[in-house]
This record gives structure tokens, sequence and C-alpha cells, in this order.
């Protein structure tokens, strides 16, 4: 198992003693809780509903879900980008609650933790999570399934006490981040790559039809013998498999050739 990281400890930390402090205050309790009515005079609530719990049973299937799933998603975002999943979760879970149920108070950090478990079932998809010390479920699946059963539960109104729409908005929330988060991540290594090849030939369907257009007008008699071969070659290639079938090397070689 994973060594335990410091955010995941810090909150688990935050999240007990936030039990135990506001099971002996209720009025702090009750100052802290989402109730989506009262959303504009009390906005803390927003992250705030996030350290509060049901009972024990609440807080512990929750700490549980951070103790065993944290550590190794902050170990691959880093300790910035976890806290991001993980409130940004929170907050969707809220947004989701009060769009979707608008008559129930809302505690818990469900929303939270089902966005690390989104997280982890996104960066580690085939992992097995053992149901009861059991059985033995793939992560995507795991996911996938309460998804459904969350919308299930949600729309029909089925256990109508569980914050079914919290956890919803934290899975895609989390989806949504993460996503974003490799993308941007993506889009530096895009643009270092295309400052080092200005003339490479724009991708995609459009890109494609335009750059193989271009290849065919090459005039293959004013080639040296070797060029000559190979882009006839590479045409034929294209014209077999269609222009994404050629490797980066490839599209650079008839790039040159028809600049030439």
């Amino acid at each position: 198992m994973m060594p335990m990281t410091p955010w995941v400890k810090r909150l688990l930390i935050a999240n007990i003693a936030m039990f135990f402090v506001t099971a002996a205050s209720p009025d702090l309790r009750g100052l802290l809780t989402l109730y989506p009515p009262w959303i504009l005079y009390r906005p803390w609530t927003l992250v705030s509903y996030m350290f509060l719990h049901g009972g024990l049973g609440h807080l512990f299937f929750n700490m549980i879900g951070l103790f065993f799933f944290g550590p190794r998603l902050e170990g691959r975002l880093g300790g910035k980008d976890f806290l991001w999943v993980y409130f940004l979760s929170g907050v969707g879970g809220a947004l989701f609650s009060i769009v979707f149920a608008t008559q129930y108070a809302v505690v818990g950090a469900s929303g939270a933790v089902f966005g690390v478990l989104m997280g982890y079932a996104m960066f580690w998809p085939r992992e097995k999570i053992y149901l009861m010390a059991i059985i033995p479920v793939e992560a995507w699946l795991l996911v996938s399934v309460y998804v459904f059963y969350t919308l299930y539960s949600g729309m029909s109104g089925a256990e109508s006490r569980t914050a079914h729409f919290a956890h919803l908005g934290g899975l895609a929330v989390a989806f949504g981040y993460i996503k974003w988060r490799e993308w941007r991540r993506g889009a530096g290594k895009r643009a270092f790559q295309k400052s080092l090849h200005p003339d490479a030939t724009p991708t995609g369907v459009v890109g494609d039809r335009m750059a193989a257009a271009r290849w065919k007008g090459i005039s293959l008699d004013g080639l040296h013998e070797l060029n000559r071969d190979e882009v006839a070659r590479l045409l034929e290639k294209v014209e077999a498999n269609g222009a994404a079938s050629l490797t980066p090397p490839e599209r650079q070689f008839l790039d040159r050739m028809s600049a030439g």
C-alpha cells in the first residue's frame, strides 16, 4: 500500500476533528451544514459541509475511501493538484445538490472522496479493488456501476436521505478537471513540438486531405532516384491507407519534397 501522503493525512485529521467538535456544538454544525435554500446567505457551506458527517459510520466509510485511494492519487498528481481534485469535487457535489436536490440538507465528504475515486479509476482503470475484502472489481467498472446507480437513485428518489447528487457531482467534476489538466499539460508538449517543426502538415481529416492533395502534386521526374522511390512508396501508402497511416518522419519527408 502507498505510504501516507501529507495532504491525505491532514484531511483525515481535519475530518475526524470536525466530527467531534461539531458533535459537541450542534449550533456550529447547523451553521456549517449545506442547506440549498440558504446558500446565498451561507456561501461558506459550499466548502464547510465537506467536513461534517451524519454519524460514525458515515465518517468511517468516507475516511476509509480517502485513506486507501488518496495517497496514490496525491503521489501521481502532486499535493496542489490533488487538493484541486478534492475540493473542486466537493464543491461540484454541493452545486449538483443545490440544482437537483434543493429540499435536502447535505453533509459529508462523499462528493470529494468520490472525486478521488474517479481520479484513481482514470489513472489505474484495471486496478482490482476488493469489495468486502473478497470480490475483485476493476476500478473503472466500480466507478461506472456507481455512476449508474447514483443516477437511478437520484432520479427515482430511492434512499432520498442519501446525497446521490453530491456523489455524482464529485465524480463529474473530478473527471472534467483531470481531463482538463491532462489536456493543459499536453498542450505545452504540442506547442514545443510545433516550434521544432513549424512547417509540419496539420493533422485531422481536413489537414490530411489537404496534405494528400499537395503530396500528389510532387514532380517525380525532378527528384533523385532514391527520393523518387521513397516518394512513390509513401504515396502508395497514402492511397491505400490514408494520410493518417504515415509516421511523423514520413509526413515531414513528403512536406519537404512538396516544398522543393
